[in-house]
């Protein structure tokens, strides 16, 4: 629908729900006949890929392969060091450390290894929330757990030193967690009284220990010979191998993913790259408005968002970003 009638309601009950946020090695190899084509013509993955993985807290490297979700992903890394897929609270690519700007989101270079991060120690706080906003921003693995991807500097919860970027969110004042998205998440650290103590149980990544079995080597090549492509997992479960996004759009999703932020309080790369295929579709802010709320009408986006996300797509296919 265009702009100008986009249901005002709606947007003020989004604007006053969208604080703090929610809202992330293996090689694989694709063979010629691991390649169907999906409906729109490009080539969707099947059971051909493997990637190769280990527990960020140090194991042997193993094999994942045949997934098309991230929740088949992490049932598959689950399966190669014999735990439960619901301890895997996040993969990270190429690097073992807790490191936000390396999270797997919905895509997975051909020469990316994953590093998956399981849940470590539980713990129980009493914190205060002396200001509007937690200095929390918040986003999720795709399988149902939400977790802390960036602690606002010099904010209350960052100076205490009890929360730590990675913490799983499990509960908010005994209201469970387990199951929703990062946008549920912000919406109740949003609501929460100024003023007055609350409850979060968060888990931990789990840390190295010395007993821990070390690291595999790791291959000095991708197992696929073309290297520059990228498996995108996408919500409706398909996998679809892409090529890399060119720099400029690389660019766009970035700036996409910090709106989210500033406007609803979620970081998330995926639904940043979805947003950004919308845009590049439609000729004009009235149509990009119009799918947005019929696709991704769940995230409540209000019109000044829209309309910043729009200019932003319109820089980068002009190449100016």
């Amino acid at each position: 629908m265009p702009l100008f009638q986009r249901n005002k309601v709606r947007n003020r009950y989004r604007n006053n729900s969208s604080d703090d946020s929610c809202s992330d090695s293996e090689k694989p190899f694709l063979n010629s006949e691991d390649r169907e084509m999906d409906a729109a013509g490009g080539p969707t993955a099947r059971s051909g890929l493997t990637f190769l993985c280990q527990l960020a807290h140090g194991s042997m490297t193993g094999r994942v392969e045949g997934f098309s979700s991230i929740k088949e992903l992490y049932t598959g890394i689950a399966r190669a060091f014999d735990i439960n897929s619901d301890d895997v609270l996040y993969c990270t690519l190429n690097t073992h450390k807790v490191d936000m700007s390396k999270l797997l989101g919905g895509q997975i270079g051909f020469d990316d290894f994953i590093f998956a991060h399981t849940r470590g120690k539980r713990k129980e706080l009493v914190l205060l929330k002396d200001e509007e906003s937690l200095g929390l921003t918040i986003t999720d693995n795709g399988n149902g757990l939400a977790f802390i991807k960036r602690i606002r500097e010099n904010s209350r919860i960052d100076k205490e030193g009890k929360v730590n970027v990675g913490d799983h969110i499990e509960c908010i004042n005994e209201r469970n967690f387990v199951g929703a998205r990062h946008f549920e998440v912000a919406r109740m650290l949003k609501s929460l009284p100024v003023g007055e103590a609350f409850t979060a149980v968060l888990v931990e990544p789990q840390r190295a220990f010395t007993e821990i079995a070390p690291r595999g080597e790791r291959p000095d090549k991708p197992l696929t010979e073309n290297s520059k492509g990228t498996l995108r997992l996408r919500a409706d479960g398909s996998a679809t191998v892409e090529e890399l996004p060119s720099d400029v759009m690389s660019r766009c999703i970035e700036k996409i993913d910090d709106l989210l932020e500033a406007f609803v309080g979620i970081r998330d790369l995926d639904l940043s790259q979805s947003i950004l295929d919308i845009g590049v579709s439609k000729a004009d802010p009235d149509g990009f408005a119009s799918e947005m709320d019929q696709s991704l009408s769940v995230f409540y986006f209000p019109d000044e968002f829209i309309f910043a996300v729009w200019a932003l797509i319109m820089d980068a296919k002009a190449g100016k970003l």
